[in-house]
């Protein structure tokens, strides 16, 4: 079973074109825990230790309730797909996180205002992308 993966490496994904915040924000709470809420924990707790696969996998499996005992196998059915990179990430395209991808591939969050985000963006040495658009044009 051929394997896809979202991961990046040595990339910074920017916050979209039509992000509506100049400042981020972290994502707010709500009864359920929103994809935005998801990522925003998994990686800013942890900053550089998951890949995106890792990260957008977990956050699968925490939606749909898949048991530890089910996840390798699930984690190979899942990325037998193509599956929506962190392109489409709403920390990216909503609350104005800018997202790196380190030579492992392993990920961390910036928020816009932040001085690591500009020089991120003026490293010469990074692959940079956007953030996709949340409307057409």
């Amino acid at each position: 079973m051929k394997q896809h993966t979202t991961n990046y490496i040595n990339t910074f994904i920017q916050i979209a074109e039509d992000c509506p915040v100049s400042q981020s924000q972290i994502p707010p709470e709500k009864k359920e825990k929103t994809l935005a809420n998801l990522q925003y924990e998994q990686i800013s707790k942890n900053p550089y230790q998951y890949s995106s696969d890792d990260i957008i996998f977990e956050c699968y499996a925490f939606k749909n309730d898949i048991p530890e005992s089910e996840k390798q196998d699930e984690r190979n059915i899942y990325f037998s797909k193509g599956q929506a990179c962190l392109r489409s990430s709403p920390l990216a395209k909503r609350y104005g996180f800018g997202i790196h991808h380190n030579k492992e591939g392993k990920v961390a969050i910036y928020p816009v205002e932040s001085k690591e985000y500009q020089n991120l963006l003026n490293d010469p040495s990074i692959t940079k992308t956007k953030a996709m658009r949340s409307k057409r044009k």
